[in-house]
C-alpha cells in the first residue's frame, strides 16, 4: 500500500491547513487516516476527511451531522497531552481569511481507534507541555460545570481533573517521569470525552478572540482566563458546590499555583492586551458557541467584567 506522509499543519489549524491535507491525501487516493500529533493535526485531519468525502468547503459542516457521506476511518495517536481531540467528533477549525473558529461536528468523523501513548509525550518542549496541560484542566473543569453535564460527563470530567491535578507539577519538573506523562495524557482523554458528552463554557469562549485577535496561545489564553472564570462562576452556589467536590481547598489558588510552575501566570495586559480592546473582545466573546453553555448566564457587560478582572 502507499502511504501518504501530510506534516505541514500550523500551530492554529485553519482551512489552508485542511485543504493542503486533502490535496495531499486526494494525490495518494487514501482509504485510511491517522491522525498523529497534537490538536491541531487531529482536527486537520478530521477536517480533511469531511472535505475528501463529502466535498465542498469547511464552512459547510460548521454545526452538527452535516456530512451526508460515509466518512474514512480514522485512527488518533496524540503526542500532546490537551485537546482531548482523540476522543471526540468535532474538528475545531479556523476560517483563514475571517479567523472565526468552526465547530464542525460529526460522529462519523471520530477516530474508529485512539492509541495512547506516554512515549509519545516525552519529546514535547517545556513549554508545549505546560499550555496543553492547562488547556486539558480547563477542559475538565469547564465541563464539570456547563450547562450540558450530566452523570456520565462529569464522571470523565472529575477523572480527568484528578489524573490532570496530580501529575502536572511532576511533569514540569520530571520531564522524564513516564508514570506523570501516562496520568497526564489519560487525563486530557477523560476531559476530551467530558467534551463529547457534554460542552464547554466561557473559558474558551473568552480564549478563543485572544488568539485570534493577537496570536496569544491557546493554552496561555485559556489559562489566564481561568481563574477569572472560576470566580465569576462560583457566585452561583450549585457550582461553587460542584467545584469544591473536584477540589477540597481554594480552586483558583490551585489553578493559580498551576500557572505558576508553568511559568505562565501572565495577565492580559502583559500578553499585549489593552483596556479599550476589552468591549470589542467581550462581543466576539457572546457569540462564542460555547458561551451559551456556560453553568452562569452571560451577556457583553458580564464577559467585559470578566476580562477586566484578567487584565
Amino acid at each position: 500500500r502507499t502511504v501518504v506522509i501530510f506534516d505541514q499543519v500550523g500551530e492554529n489549524r485553519t482551512t489552508t491547513d485542511v485543504a493542503r491535507g486533502v490535496a495531499a491525501a486526494a494525490e495518494g487516493d487514501v482509504d485510511l487516516i491517522v491522525g498523529l500529533g497534537g490538536g491541531s493535526s487531529m482536527d486537520t485531519a478530521k477536517g480533511a476527511n469531511f472535505i475528501l468525502t463529502n466535498g465542498g468547503e469547511m464552512k459547510d459542516y460548521w454545526g452538527v451531522n452535516k456530512a451526508t457521506k460515509p466518512m474514512l476511518p480514522m485512527i488518533a495517536v496524540p503526542t500532546t497531552s490537551g485537546t482531548g481531540s482523540e476522543c471526540q467528533s468535532f474538528a475545531l477549525i479556523a476560517d483563514a481569511e475571517t479567523h472565526a473558529k468552526m465547530a464542525c461536528g460529526d460522529t462519523k468523523a471520530a477516530a474508529r481507534v485512539s492509541i495512547l501513548d506516554p512515549e509519545l509525550t516525552l519529546t514535547m518542549p517545556g513549554a508545549v507541555t505546560a499550555h496543553t496541560g492547562i488547556d486539558a484542566m480547563a477542559h475538565a473543569l469547564e465541563t464539570a460545570v456547563c450547562k450540558k453535564a450530566d452523570e456520565v460527563s462529569f464522571a470523565y470530567s472529575r477523572a480527568g481533573w484528578q489524573l490532570l491535578d496530580s501529575a502536572f507539577h511532576i511533569v514540569m519538573e520530571e520531564p522524564d517521569n513516564i508514570g506523570a506523562r501516562a496520568r497526564m495524557q489519560l487525563g486530557a482523554a477523560f476531559a476530551g470525552t467530558a467534551i463529547e458528552n457534554s460542552m464547554l463554557g466561557i473559558v474558551h469562549s473568552c480564549a478563543n478572540p485572544l488568539t485570534a485577535k493577537y496570536g496569544i496561545v491557546h493554552g496561555q489564553a485559556v489559562g489566564t482566563m481561568l481563574p477569572h472564570v472560576i470566580r465569576f462562576n462560583r457566585r452561583d452556589e450549585k457550582v461553587a458546590e460542584v467545584y469544591r467536590s473536584l477540589f477540597s481547598g481554594d480552586l483558583i489558588e490551585r489553578i493559580n499555583e498551576h500557572l505558576r510552575v508553568a511559568r505562565m501566570d501572565k495577565s492580559l495586559s502583559a500578553l499585549g492586551v489593552n483596556a479599550g480592546a476589552l468591549p470589542q473582545l467581550a462581543g466576539e466573546a457572546l457569540n462564542q458557541w460555547t458561551a451559551q453553555f456556560n453553568p452562569v448566564a452571560v451577556d457583553a457587560s458580564s464577559l467585559l467584567t470578566v476580562y477586566e478582572g484578567a487584565l
